[in-house]
C-alpha cells in the first residue's frame, strides 16, 4: 500500500480552516455571531474566541513542523532502502536528533529506546493543545454559572411584589440567561473544534513513529542477515 503523502496533513488543516472561516462567515452573516457576543454581558465570549485563535494558530504551526517532520521521514526512507547508511545530518529537527542519536549508538543496536522518546517528545507537543480544549469548555462552564447569577440577582433585590417591575425583571432575567446559554455555547463549539483539530495532529505523529519503528526494524534485520 502507498504510504501517505507529506503533503496530506497541510491540506487536510487547510481544508479544516476553510470548512470553520466558512461556517463563521455563515454566523456573521446571520447575524449570530454578533448577537452572541453583544449578549454576553460578562465577555466570556470574547475571552473564549479570542484563546481558540491563538491556539489555532498554535495548531497551524504544529501542523506545519510535523509536516517537516514526515517530510524528513521520507528521506531517511528512501535512504535506507536503498541499502545506504542513514545520512549524516546537523539538522537540529526531532528526526535528526534521532538519526544523530542512532548513529552514534550504533545502526545495528536497538532503537526501542530512542523510538520511545521520539514518540513522546512527538506527542508533547500537542499537550498545550488539549489542556486549551479542556479550558475553553471550563470557561464555558464558568460563563453559565455567571449568567445564572445575572439572572437570579434582580430576583433577590426585590423588596415587595409591584406587578409594574415584572416586565423589567423579566427583561433582566432574560439578560442573564443569555450569557449563560452564549458562553455554553461558545465554548462546547470552540472546544470540539480544537479536539478535532488536535486529533488530526495526534494522528499524524502517531502514523509517523510507526512507520519510524518499522523502517527501523527493517535496517537493523537487513543488517543482521
Amino acid at each position: 500500500m502507498q504510504p501517505p503523502t507529506d503533503s496530506n496533513l497541510v491540506f487536510r488543516a487547510l481544508i479544516i480552516v476553510g470548512l470553520i472561516a466558512f461556517g463563521v462567515y455563515l454566523a456573521a452573516d446571520r447575524g449570530l455571531l454578533m448577537l452572541a457576543l453583544s449578549s454576553d454581558r460578562s465577555y466570556i465570549s470574547y475571552v473564549i474566541f479570542g484563546i481558540y485563535l491563538l491556539a489555532s494558530g498554535h495548531w497551524l504551526w504544529l501542523t506545519y513542523t510535523l509536516g517537516r517532520e514526515r517530510t524528513r521521514f521520507t528521506t531517511l526512507e528512501t535512504e535506507l532502502k536503498c541499502n545506504e547508511r542513514a545520512p549524516s545530518t546537523n539538522d537540529t529537527s526531532l528526526l535528526g536528533r534521532f538519526i544523530a542519536n542512532w548513529r552514534t549508538k550504533g545502526e545495528g543496536s536497538d532503537p526501542a529506546a530512542l523510538l520511545t522518546a521520539f514518540g513522546d517528545e512527538l506527542t508533547n507537543r500537542h499537550a498545550l493543545g488539549h489542556f486549551t480544549s479542556d479550558a475553553l469548555l471550563k470557561l464555558g462552564l464558568l460563563g453559565t454559572v455567571v449568567g445564572f447569577i445575572l439572572m437570579l440577582l434582580p430576583v433577590g433585590e426585590i423588596e415587595e411584589f409591584d406587578p409594574s417591575i415584572v416586565q423589567q425583571l423579566l427583561s433582566a432575567m432574560s439578560g442573564g440567561m443569555a450569557v449563560a446559554l452564549y458562553t455554553t455555547l461558545a465554548g462546547l463549539i470552540t472546544s470540539t473544534l480544537l479536539k478535532l483539530q488536535y486529533h488530526i495532529l495526534d494522528a499524524s505523529a502517531a502514523d509517523l513513529a510507526t512507520r519510524l519503528s518499522v523502517l527501523t526494524e527493517l535496517h537493523i534485520t537487513r543488517d543482521a542477515s
